[in-house]
């Protein structure tokens, strides 16, 4: 259904590198050589960021640089425009169905990656985050928004978005760039594309009456395609038409080939796993997370030296209208929804209370969280402190100064919280699941509980209270999670095998 007349892509490799291929002895060169990598996502914390994606968005292409020439494609969100200072728009990209048209800008960030950014003002020009309005509901038009997305992704790989480059491989993230894979299985490509899935529960499901709207074929809407119990899945689609899934951790990707955590979609991925296309590769958190240079913090400290997080905590007890206290700092630093166990940590406030312990808690999230936390804290004057919203000096400084990090999720695909707070020394208690079983190692680094139940919870706070009362070993355990690997290294390698399977699989 989409024009292909313009796409000279051959077995997913530029133009160059096939001519390369070709020329016999020098395919060993070419193999060698420098590949192109375009990461496309909808959020990127150096302009705009709405979870644990954008995070990712901003690191990982930074780790993979010194081996890719990597790029990143994002929308032109209002917010991404007004900081990137050296934009200019060098193509523009027609209207596809009922996909308007937009320009194609070209920057850079503050360090020197290039940045393609989609100019299309009746699309992005908004207040709100990248997925929901001001109220908290989504945009009506998210279809087309990221259907956008994919599409610009899939032109920019065949070479009719940047005239001076092309992409060897795509890596998309989440349901916002699946349709890109699609696209290009559509138009009869085989450019390898890697999805990484941040978040199952979050799938990207429309209307099938899209359909048109969106140039998805009707031979596409079936089990083997799009197909979603009756509704379009962009997640499902970039989970059937990618190369490779990749998920933020190895027993995420353990758990979401199973029912209870499959959103629906665990057969299909049991599926990739047994062609051995499903990986597990945990996330990693840079370099400014280190205790001794953070600007945000009132005292520094390192593993070596503890004295600075007491200057800390009691920055967070004034901060939080808490009373001074010698006793046990707890931290919540989260969104406030079912998932992340909100429910659980509202019913174990009074355990620690009763304890001597207090409570700082940050985030935003269903409205009736946020009330029954604000409540919580007129209970507790004094105890338990809550700010609505998210301020990234108060977060920084709640993990430098706290003694534990309550992380109670029902399921946690990676979560980078509990590295945040290991690597500041507090011990983060949570649930055995996803990333916060592969990150935290029980009694050394942290506390988890198997069932994420109020009773398996509190047993797990008591023995987080028992370590506060033995200097000894809350020093030892708190040396442990500072000293722990946190960097990108480890993963952006896991990432290069993924790329050069994805890539000689595309040339098989």
């Amino acid at each position: 259904m989409l024009d292909s007349s313009q796409l000279d892509t051959v077995s997913g490799v530029s133009a160059l590198a096939h001519a390369e291929l070709l020329s016999g002895s020098q395919a060993s060169v070419s193999i060698k050589r420098r590949q192109s990598i375009l990461f496309i996502t909808s959020e990127i914390a150096d302009y705009i960021k709405a979870g644990g994606l954008g995070e990712v968005a901003a690191a990982l292409p930074r780790a993979l640089r010194h081996h890719y020439d990597v790029r990143i494609l994002i929308p032109g969100y209002r917010q991404v425009l007004s900081q990137i200072s050296d934009l200019e728009e060098i193509a523009r990209l027609p209207a596809s169905f009922g996909i308007p048209a937009c320009g194609l800008g070209r920057g850079t960030t503050q360090d020197g990656l290039t940045v393609y950014v989609l100019l299309c003002s009746e699309l992005y020009d908004r207040d709100g985050s990248p997925y929901v309005d001001s109220f908290g509901a989504d945009w009506s038009d998210n279809d087309i928004r990221f259907a956008r997305l994919g599409l610009a992704a899939a032109d920019i790989a065949c070479g009719n978005g940047d005239p001076l480059w092309r992409a060897d491989l795509l890596h998309l993230n989440d349901w916002p760039s699946g349709l890109a894979s699609a696209y290009l299985a559509w138009r009869g490509q085989r450019i390898p594309t890697i999805l990484t899935i941040h978040n199952l529960a979050y799938q990207g499901n429309f209307d099938r009456g899209r359909l048109s709207h969106l140039g998805i074929p009707d031979a596409a809407f079936q089990i083997n395609g799009v197909e979603f119990y009756g509704k379009l899945s962009f997640l499902k689609a970039g989970i059937y038409y990618s190369s490779h899934i990749t998920t933020v951790s190895s027993t995420y990707a353990q758990e979401i080939t199973r029912p209870e955590f499959g959103c629906g979609l665990d057969g299909l991925l049991r599926t990739r796993a047994e062609e051995g296309r499903l990986d597990g590769i945990i996330n990693g958190i840079d370099a400014s997370w280190d205790p001794s240079t953070d600007p945000y913090l009132v005292s520094r400290f390192s593993a070596e030296n503890f004295r600075g997080k007491r200057a800390n905590a009691n920055t967070v007890r004034k901060s939080f209208g808490l009373d001074l206290s010698s006793g046990p700092l707890f931290a919540v630093v989260s969104r406030l929804v079912h998932q992340k166990g909100v429910d659980l940590a509202i019913s174990a406030a009074e355990t620690i209370v009763s304890q001597g312990g207090q409570i700082a808690v940050i985030g935003q999230g269903e409205p009736r969280f946020e009330s029954e936390l604000e409540a919580l804290a007129g209970r507790h004057p004094g105890s338990i402190g809550v700010k609505i919203g998210y301020d990234e000096g108060d977060a920084r400084r709640m993990y430098a100064g706290s003694d534990f990090l309550l992380m109670p999720s029902r399921f946690e695909p990676c979560g980078l919280s509990q590295m945040y707070a290991q690597r500041f020394g507090s011990l983060p208690i949570a649930h055995k699941t996803g990333g916060l079983a592969d990150t935290i190692e029980d009694g050394v680094t942290g506390f988890l509980f198997g069932e994420p139940s109020l009773n398996r919870f509190k047993d797990a706070i008591r023995r987080g209270l028992e370590t506060f009362r033995s200097r000894s070993r809350l020093t030892t355990m708190r040396r442990a999670a500072m000293n722990r690997p946190h960097g990108w290294d480890r993963s952006a390698s896991r990432y290069q095998e993924v790329y050069e399977r994805a890539c000689q699989a595309a040339l098989a």
